[in-house]
């Protein structure tokens, strides 16, 4: 295990609040939107999340890093936060299987961090005034010149991110055998997406993020995936372009989270920042069109907008959150396309909402799937 000593850092919000602590992983600085997610496990899928990209995280665990780190516990191929806000850090580790420890994952990712917080504290602060930036050091102690470097950094707000966490190249996954094949739109899809098709018997291609309908239909798919990923859903005209025609192809189509925002823009249903968004693995949400409820995981901080989704008449309400009543599900009258706003791959769990890849098949095979 790496040698390591905590030395003084700072973290510093853009409304000037300023929080004393340790440094976390890499000496160095970094800046993002700072939020916070509520899980009691699962850091390391959060820390490789792409719809992270961007943003500093502040987990609300006390505990990170206790049980290390797996490299099957991963969600792309690199850390996709922008830093790490904790309590306390731990270094050692309990868990036989763990590779390595959060300080070497960290180190060799340049992942900057902070640890040693009133992370209770903080999470009030950003609850209470909403979403901002924040910047992170373990190298500049000069406050003036922390918030001269925070003032460049560009909101989320109006940010087209997806395109630098894409895929570069197109790839497949599963077995070329499987029963249906699915084409993968890749906004900053999650590992655990690709495998929840491959285990359902699909055959996936995935494609970068601005791959037009027409490239991604020679290939025959039978589904059409619209896949998470960060930014604000406004700033991807392209994106909004693909799913319009693979609606007016009236191909079977499934959207998570962006994509979720991606499908209600594609059918003049505007989305907006929200004051805090949804990061955790507790939200309940009740399924309207089946009447029962389940717990979900999510990780948004844009949303569409409600009233536009209950005045519109090309889509249909199908999950509600019961925390905000915000919308976590539509449908598209008489076309065979659906999202949610959460995660029903949930990884880690819970798994109460894997039952919408089902419904997909179902879709696919030119059944109801409600």
């Amino acid at each position: 295990m790496t040698n390591y000593t905590k030395l003084p850092a700072i973290l510093l919000l853009a409304d000037g609040t300023v929080y004393y602590g340790k440094a976390a992983g890499k000496i160095g600085t970094t800046t993002g939107e700072i939020c916070f997610n509520t899980g009691m496990t699962g850091y390391q899928e959060i820390f490789t999340d792409p719809s992270y990209f961007g943003q500093i995280m502040v987990t609300t665990n006390a505990h990170i890093g206790n049980y290390g780190i797996h490299k099957d516990e991963i969600e792309s191929g690199s850390i996709k936060i922008a830093g790490l806000v904790c309590k306390n850090y731990n270094i050692g580790f309990s868990r036989k299987e763990a590779s390595e420890s959060i300080q070497d994952y960290f180190q060799n990712e340049n992942i900057v961090g902070i640890s040693d917080i009133d992370t209770r504290s903080l999470v009030r602060h950003i609850r209470n005034k909403g979403a901002m930036n924040g910047i992170i050091s373990s190298e500049i102690t000069d406050l003036e010149e922390l918030k001269a470097k925070l003032a460049e950094v560009p909101s989320m707000d109006g940010l087209e991110l997806s395109s630098q966490v894409s895929t570069k190249e197109a790839y497949f996954y599963g077995s070329p055998d499987a029963t249906y094949k699915i084409a993968a739109l890749d906004l900053g899809i999650k590992k655990n997406i690709l495998r929840n098709f491959d285990d359902r018997d699909i055959y996936v291609q995935v494609f970068p993020a601005k791959t037009t309908f027409e490239e991604m239909d020679k290939w025959g798919a039978d589904g059409y995936f619209i896949s998470n990923g960060p930014g604000d859903p406004s700033a991807m005209p392209y994106a909004i372009d693909t799913v319009k025609e693979v609606l007016a192809a009236d191909k079977p189509l499934f959207g998570i989270c962006l994509g979720h925002q991606l499908l209600a823009e594609a059918n003049g249903i505007g989305t907006m920042k929200m004051f805090n968004g949804h990061r955790g693995l507790n939200h309940p949400v009740k399924n309207i069109i089946k009447d029962h409820c389940e717990v979900t995981s999510q990780n948004h901080g844009f949303g569409v907008i409600p009233d536009e989704v209950r005045k519109s008449d090309k889509v249909e309400i199908t999950h509600i959150n019961l925390n905000d009543q915000s919308i976590e599900g539509i449908r598209v009258k008489g076309k065979k396309a659906f999202s949610v706003q959460y995660h029903p791959e949930s990884s880690p769990g819970p798994h109460d909402s894997r039952y919408l890849f089902d419904d997909f098949i179902t879709m696919i095979k030119g059944e109801l799937a409600w």
